[in-house]
């Protein structure tokens, strides 16, 4: 992990400026192709290779205090790349995980000193930002997001440069600093670990980070706590499990609840089931309920979708629209290995097929006037099937965008568990 997420990219970008390939640039440093390549995806931080590329461009880090701003500057006074601030007093080589800790407690101390206006919300496994978004909408304000992944750290920033995000490993991030300053602890805790697709793996899967939520709760000691995964985690095979996961955080001093929910029922146009628990400090005096489902039938693909696939004027689009007269399947996220963009398996694929849809890919564009045939949906269609707003952008390319999109919480659904949360936080 690197401290500057951004970093990578930047440099990328100063390399394509200045017209060099990765090749051409490993030829003319006496590097690798490969060196270049992975410092600039973020896969490892050598400062001596940032500086030896700086100053081919001639170029030079400006490190400035936490008001100002930290920039790439080149001999061109024209360009100036912006990326992260850097705490007071701090090396910009020094080792990440005492970056993070300084992080954490500056936020901590500025939290401390001026508690914001809103019920306040720490989430980790942040992702693309679907259940902050949704939290955000609900009327939490975030103090910290937590996210591993460098291009989702980007594309919260992106979407809310206001957002405090944390770009590092949760097991290296520590709650103490926010002992009792926390209203809400929330987190998409990964998937994977309790998915068909991941093996059901459990407890024994390197990537189940429940075991970290639940220090977490110990260490913040938040009035709320709310952690959603998929349907899998109530399937028998977790039973002790499960019942182990609830009974901690039970016994950390919360009533807990768990139920699944249908995405359809908040106004989500796709089935989407998500498991969802909801634990509220023993001392908070009002009960939780989770969101009743919204009134009247969900809206359909082709409700949700029909001016998206007119925007190039596709003459076909009202006859497309009779099919695809029904909520969509769940949509699928995959991972890393997985192939290109696709919306799922042979059996998903079937059912996008009945609403006249092409699963076998995603586009980039709607489809031309002339089209024929079923259509493939963009990445921007999926998201809005999702429940995010036609603003939020993710990651360029297609499967990125298509994997952060398709691993999100619906913000309706978030938006809705989190009002409800909020009004039993405020009930006297």
């Amino acid at each position: 992990m690197t401290y500057f997420p951004y970093l990578g990219t930047e440099l990328a970008r100063l390399r394509e400026k200045n017209g060099l390939s990765p090749h051409a640039l490993a030829q003319q440093l006496g590097l690798r192709e490969v060196t270049i390549l992975n410092l600039e995806d973020g896969k490892f931080f050598k400062p001596d290779i940032v500086e030896q590329i700086l100053a081919y461009f001639k170029c030079r880090l400006a490190v400035e205090p936490l008001q100002d701003t930290n920039t790439i500057q080149c001999a061109d006074a024209s360009v100036a790349y912006k990326y992260d601030t850097l705490l007071p007093g701090m090396d910009i080589w020094c080792d990440p995980r005492k970056q993070q800790k300084a992080l954490v407690e500056e936020t901590a101390r500025k939290l401390s000193e001026s508690k914001p206006a809103k019920p306040t919300c720490l989430e980790i496994c942040a992702g693309a930002g679907g259940q902050a978004l949704g939290l955000e909408m609900a009327g939490f304000e975030h103090v910290a997001l937590v996210e591993y992944e460098s291009e989702y750290c980007e594309a919260l920033r992106r979407n809310r440069p206001e957002w405090n995000v944390i770009c590092g490993d949760v097991k290296d991030f520590s709650g103490k600093p926010f002992e009792g300053k926390i209203d809400l602890l929330a987190g998409g805790v990964p998937c994977p670990p309790f998915s068909k697709a991941g093996k059901q793996l459990g407890r024994e899967d390197e990537r189940d980070l429940f075991p970290e939520a639940i220090r977490l709760i110990s260490e913040i000691k938040p009035k709320a706590v709310m952690l959603e995964n998929v349907r899998g985690f109530l399937d028998p095979v977790f039973k002790d499990y499960r019942e182990s996961i609830l009974s901690q955080i039970s016994e950390l001093g919360y009533k807990v609840t768990i139920k699944l929910l249908h995405s359809s029922d908040y106004g989500v146009p796709q089935l989407r089931p998500r498991v969802v628990i909801v634990g509220i400090r023993n001392d908070i005096q009002g009960t939780f309920n989770y969101p009743e489902q919204l009134a009247g039938d969900p809206p359909t693909v082709a409700s949700t979708l029909l001016d998206l696939m007119k925007a190039n004027g596709w003459r076909g689009a009202d006859a497309w629209a009779k099919t695809a007269s029904k909520i969509a399947p769940t949509v699928v996220g995959g991972s890393k290995k997985h192939g290109g963009p696709d919306l799922g398996p042979a059996r998903a694929r079937k059912a996008w097929a009945e609403l006249g849809i092409d699963g076998m890919g995603v586009a980039s564009e709607p489809p031309a006037p002339d089209f024929v045939g079923q259509p493939k949906l963009t990445p921007r269609m999926i998201a809005r099937i999702q429940g995010f707003p036609d603003e939020w952008s993710f990651a360029p390319g297609k499967t990125k965008s298509c994997r952060m999109i398709g691993n999100a919480f619906p913000p309706p659904v978030a938006k809705a568990v989190g009002i409800q949360i909020l009004n039993t936080l405020e009930a006297k």
